[in-house]
């Protein structure tokens, strides 16, 4: 069984749809949506927005349903100039940006008693990400670090803090809590997020307009290497 998780019900609704054979669970005021997607038994969830709520969620799909792996999909705000509304970010790592023990010494994003900065990513799954992504006509892909924290970012000022800090090639919500929570388990994860604004000045007015395109994008993407991989 494999685990996708979305922050918004638009960044898995399609998926969802695609469900065979489905079956509710709830697990506190989490609802849990298993079945047969492209030929593999999954579960789909959506989390809610932040890092608690992302954590929550992959702890309690974990948990009941033991995925081989765990995808957290949807949307982000660019990290830099050179990733552009459209484009898909695959993740190497996910940090947690507002993270701060730098008083005491810690290097920002510094996270005690699992004492990292960066939360690693599956390299094999996020090849295959990769090579699925190139698959879907006109999309253009980044890999890189994906910086999750509890702010929707928008300042051209926040960005580019972040960015120097971190390298990160997108700003959003949830990635770092999932990988946090599949790294404490001991289960490979990935993610994958689609542009949906800037993250600067304007991001008000980009989000509401690209999010419903932005959030099919990553979908796609799972389409395509979920339909490739039960062909093999």
């Amino acid at each position: 069984m494999i685990g996708l998780i979305g922050a918004m019900s638009v960044e898995i609704e399609a998926l969802e749809g695609r469900l065979e054979e489905r079956e509710e669970t709830r697990i506190g005021m989490h609802r849990f949506v298993s079945g047969r997607l492209f030929g593999h038994e999954a579960v789909l969830a959506v989390c809610g927005p932040g890092k608690v709520n992302a954590a929550l969620c992959a702890q309690a799909m974990i948990l009941r349903f033991q995925p081989e792996w765990v995808l957290n999909l949807g949307v982000a705000g660019s990290g830099e100039s050179g990733v552009g509304i459209g484009d898909m970010v695959i993740a190497d790592a996910a940090v947690q940006h507002d993270m701060d023990t730098s008083p005491l010494g810690d290097p920002p994003g510094y996270v005690s008693m699992v004492g990292l900065t960066e939360f690693p990513c599956d390299a094999d799954l996020a090849a295959r990400l990769l090579r699925a992504a190139g698959k879907v006509e006109g999309m253009r892909v980044h890999r890189g670090i994906v910086a999750t924290g509890d702010q929707f970012i928008h300042s051209a000022e926040q960005r580019t803090r972040i960015h120097d800090l971190f390298r990160a090639k997108a700003v959003e919500m949830e990635g770092a809590a999932v990988a946090h929570a599949c790294l404490m388990n001991g289960t490979p994860c990935a993610i994958l997020r689609s542009i949906s604004d800037n993250a600067d000045g304007g991001s008000d007015m980009d989000y509401p307009a690209f999010v419903t395109l932005a959030a099919a994008h990553s979908q796609r993407v799972v389409g395509s290497l979920l339909t490739e991989e039960a062909a093999q």
